[in-house]
């Protein structure tokens, strides 16, 4: 099957598409946030290691900025770290 441009998978953990962030952005997502937010790119595993500078080179074209312009996303870790054992019901 060949792909088009806009079915090239950009977000590889979440399987987020040209097309899906095109389509973002068309409908208002005017920043990294925004795309991660609708979208999911960088959500996954790779917390957007992988895929984030794609992302912001497909934003930077179809809004027409450089990409120096592009702002890079929030960062939100944990508020405090949790162990596991919380989550699974095995405090001690």
């Amino acid at each position: 099957m060949k792909q088009t441009g806009d079915d090239v998978v950009i977000c590889r953990c979440e399987e987020i598409t040209r097309g899906d962030i095109l389509r973002a952005i068309r409908e208002g997502a005017d920043n990294l946030n925004v795309i991660k937010r609708t979208t999911r790119a960088g959500m996954g595993l790779c917390q957007g290691r992988t895929c984030q500078k794609m992302v912001a080179v497909v934003l930077a074209q179809e809004l027409g900025r450089a990409l120096s312009e592009v702002v890079p996303p929030s960062v939100r870790p944990p508020l405090r770290p949790t162990s596991m054992k919380v989550f699974c019901g095995d405090e001690q």
